[in-house]
């Protein structure tokens, strides 16, 4: 054995360039064509600023209350209807009652927060622990319940 006829354990693996014809087919990885398809191509610092200054191209899109506060919680609405329904005369009724009645379900391992919709109750129910809406209030009053807040 002689020191040209060494050879290496692993062998040397090219690095592949991009941009160069051949393996990666049409455009090669860079997208279509234009000013970030050629060589050498970067954005100017000026175009980047303004593309900064618009909230559509930043990717937060036009309610930002939507896309960029996406771990916030929204209440889960329940009717009247569907509380009387499950629900005894003279019941509390609360997030977890809710819960354990199989109205609700928890969102990421928490208790959400619930918002009571509707017009019409016949049974007395004392509503804790939820946003109402005026209607329930009035409804619920009147069936002879009350809204702990």
């Amino acid at each position: 054995m002689q020191i040209h006829e060494l050879k290496r354990k692993n062998p040397h693996k090219k690095e592949q360039r991009v941009g160069r014809g051949g393996k990666r087919g049409k455009t090669s990885g860079r997208g279509g064509k234009g000013q970030t398809a050629r060589a050498g191509n970067k954005k100017r610092p000026e175009l980047r600023d303004t593309i900064k200054k618009m909230p559509k191209l930043r990717g937060h899109g036009k309610n930002r209350a939507r896309t960029v506060v996406a771990t916030r919680v929204r209440p889960v609405s329940v009717t009247l209807g569907r509380i009387e329904a499950l629900f005894d005369n003279g019941a509390q009724v609360t997030p977890d009652t809710l819960i354990m009645k199989g109205l609700i379900k928890t969102v990421k391992g928490r208790v959400p927060q619930v918002k009571v919709l509707g017009t019409e109750i016949s049974k007395k129910v004392y509503i804790a622990g939820c946003l109402v809406s005026g209607g329930v209030r009035e409804a619920v009053k009147k069936a002879g319940g009350a809204i702990v807040e």
